[in-house]
């Protein structure tokens, strides 16, 4: 066998393993979606620059007043940002996070008519608006087969050997070539869910995984962390 055809066979081994890991985690988490509560684009776009270096629970904490007192991105966008600063502050990171959301809220109306854009490019162009924030808008609101990578997929899909890196950006497209469009968005949300019900970062219930079978980490010794 030539190097070439090495390669191939294990590039061909390594997007089956993907796809049987997706089929898995379907079949564990059927019902998976975005945990971040939301009720349109705009309100998914804040919840998302809320939720860095934030659980998701918490952002739902604080949302609902959030978007009581400023309904709507043009609300937001002639919000004072001291109003706003004080609402979010359990979220962490607040000052930052107030001039992201009034900064995204005044781009989007003076630059997009209020509607919050459907593609990547002007996405990212938004004041605090980051690649995984814009692909979380793109795939929960538009349908635009988009792939979310947190701390939960670098995590997941390097013990599962699918990926041996830990930059979003190449983990994105590595994932995107050994999975079909289709799977993209469900994945990010099973492999979330999987992440804080299962593969929990310092003390995973190996014994319990639907993946178990599939990742070489599960067979390794126990870190003396995780004792």
């Amino acid at each position: 066998m030539t190097k070439n055809s090495k390669r191939a066979s294990a590039a061909n081994a390594r997007a089956a393993r993907a796809m049987e890991v997706a089929r898995r985690l379907h079949q564990a988490y059927p019902q998976a979606v975005c945990s971040l509560e939301h009720r349109d684009p705009w309100q998914l776009l804040a919840a998302t620059i809320l939720s860095a270096q934030c659980t998701d629970a918490r952002v739902n904490q604080v949302t609902p007043v959030l978007f009581e007192r400023y309904p709507d991105v043009a609300a937001m966008a002639s919000a004072q940002s001291d109003d706003v600063s004080q609402i979010i502050h359990s979220c962490g990171y607040h000052n930052q996070k107030t001039r992201s959301l009034l900064g995204a809220a005044q781009a989007i109306v003076k630059e997009h008519g209020g509607q919050v854009p459907s593609t990547l490019a002007e996405l990212v162009n938004l004041p605090g608006v980051g690649r995984k924030t814009a692909n979380c808008v793109l795939g929960t609101c538009y349908n635009v087969p988009a792939m979310v990578i947190d701390t939960h997929m670098i995590r997941i899909m390097n013990l599962l050997g699918l990926v041996d890196n830990k930059d979003p950006v190449r983990i994105e497209h590595e994932l995107m070539e050994l999975l079909p469009p289709e799977e993209w968005v469900a994945l990010t949300h099973r492999v979330i869910e999987h992440g804080r019900a299962v593969c929990i970062a310092r003390r995973p219930q190996c014994e319990q995984c639907v993946l178990a079978e599939l990742c070489p980490s599960a067979h390794l010794p126990a870190r003396k962390d995780e004792k």
